[in-house]
């Protein structure tokens, strides 16, 4: 049985084009797009989106679903995230499997396919965190890559916990080099950040805000600079998750004029929110603790500037959610055991066509940071991040002028606050396809548990 879906009238946004096209969807894919009333094609579905924009489903590249850290896990499972990332215009994501120490990839990387399988309500694929670099941990990147996992990410930071030292850094990069994966680094210098958090604490400094004070910009950038050096010694690229600090994007752009092959993420959180809200009284600053930290207001029009530039290429959520009550509380009295994250993956694509009406992106370009970029950074282009005949119909129709209010009393993740509580946006998704499948019918969920698949990744396709 085939199955046809038209969607008439609408302003097809991609990062390449804006045309008003209607669109038809056959057996899950686009199968063609044409001027609006020329062509009589018939359908099992019909949806208008006179009025409205048709853009790709979002690519949200760093989620966190059931990750265990500090001695309790993010809230969201699979099933309750990928559901809320439908509700927010996003049908793919790609979540973080993890190595732990002593143990392989291998293990790793099935315990977070036995998390996943039968409970996505849109389709996924994984990073791998690499937590362990040796011999035999080489040997299994590169059997990773040949079957779609061709990414592994690596951290400067979390000393006990995911920290790697440069030597090992510099292994797997040199491995990633040969067989065509690439590296993501979480860039903060964890060793002396570890002596400041000591200190601080010392001194009685306990609150929230101090987290955010002891993992210091230029931490950060000095992390980030000794990655780019190592990558380069290495011959290999590198992409840098969750940029937040001017100083980081710094070098970021040096090292992009030198023509090398680094990439750089930032996050909603750091363009919207501030280290204004970690200083929050009553302890409600914890709501806002992660890592990278949230920095002073000023760092956010360089973020903006590099996203504006290509100095900055994707918009991620490293989405991480702890509920306030239970979770985050367990740092009371103590910042450092405050488990880092925050919610987002419901709220990106609102949030960046909110950075459209206010001025700081063009449309093409929210498109281009949210969804195609991402695909393409890791491999899933153009079967994701596109409108375009042979792709799969990952398809959000989004009305740019409905107005709404994020709130934890309204959105669909599984923790107990909003990260953007009151804030006023303007732009909605209104239905959502999955693979042709609608899981978002005029904001009601029509999904299910176990439609999402996994999805195999070619490598980066800005190395081609």
């Amino acid at each position: 049985m085939s199955s046809r879906t038209v969607i008439r009238h609408g302003l097809v946004v991609t990062a390449s084009d804006e045309i008003h096209a209607d669109v038809l969807i056959v057996d899950g894919r686009v199968a063609a797009l044409a001027t609006p009333g020329s062509q009589s094609w018939t359908a099992d579905r019909e949806i208008d989106a006179t009025g409205r924009y048709v853009i790709p489903g979002g690519v949200d590249a760093h989620t966190h679903m059931e990750l265990p850290f500090g001695g309790t896990h993010a809230s969201d499972t699979f099933e309750t995230g990928t559901r809320a990332a439908a509700w927010g215009g996003t049908t793919t994501i790609v979540d973080f499997a993890v190595q732990s120490v002593g143990h392989t990839l291998r293990e790793g990387l099935d315990a977070w396919h036995a998390k996943a399988e039968g409970n996505c309500a849109i389709d996924y694929a994984f990073h791998m965190i690499v937590s362990d670099v040796n011999d035999e941990t080489l040997r299994e990147m590169d059997l990773l890559v040949e079957e779609g996992v061709t990414s592994f990410k690596q951290f400067m930071a979390y000393p006990g916990v995911f920290y790697s030292d440069d030597g090992q850094i510099l292994r797997a990069m040199q491995r990633s080099a040969e067989n065509g994966g690439l590296i993501m680094m979480h860039a903060e210098n964890g060793i002396a950040i570890d002596v400041l958090v000591r200190q601080a604490l010392a001194r009685g400094e306990t609150g929230p805000r101090h987290h955010g004070e002891v993992r210091k910009a230029l931490l950060e950038a000095e992390a980030t600079h000794r990655a780019i050096r190592l990558a380069q010694v290495a011959g290999a690229p590198l992409y840098v998750v969750h940029v937040s600090a001017a100083e980081a994007v710094a070098e970021l752009v040096r090292a992009r004029d030198e023509g090398l092959n680094v990439f750089g993420e930032t996050c909603p959180q750091y363009l919207f929110l501030s280290a204004d809200n970690l200083a929050e009284p009553d302890f409600e600053g914890a709501k806002y603790v992660c890592s990278t930290p949230l920095r002073p207001r000023e760092h956010q029009a360089r973020l903006w500037r590099g996203l504006r530039t290509n100095d900055l290429q994707v918009v991620s959520t490293d989405h991480c959610p702890f509920c306030f009550t239970g979770q985050k509380e367990l740092g009371r009295g103590d910042f450092s055991k405050i488990p880092n994250g925050l919610p987002g993956v419901e709220n990106r694509m609102d949030l960046l066509h909110q950075a459209v009406v206010d001025g700081h992106l063009s449309r093409r370009r929210w498109i281009e940071i949210a969804c195609a970029t991402p695909a393409r950074m890791f491999g899933l282009y153009p079967k994701k991040g596109t409108i375009a005949p042979g792709a799969d119909a990952d398809i959000v129709v989004y009305d740019p002028h409905a107005e709404q209010v994020m709130s934890a009393a309204t959105h669909h993740m599984n923790v107990d606050y909003s990260a953007y509580e009151g804030k006023r946006v303007t732009g909605r998704v209104e239905t959502v396809l999955s693979r042709g499948e609608v899981v978002i019918d005029r904001r009601e969920f029509t999904g299910r548990a176990g439609h999402g698949v996994f999805t195999p990744r070619a490598t980066c396709q800005y190395l081609d």
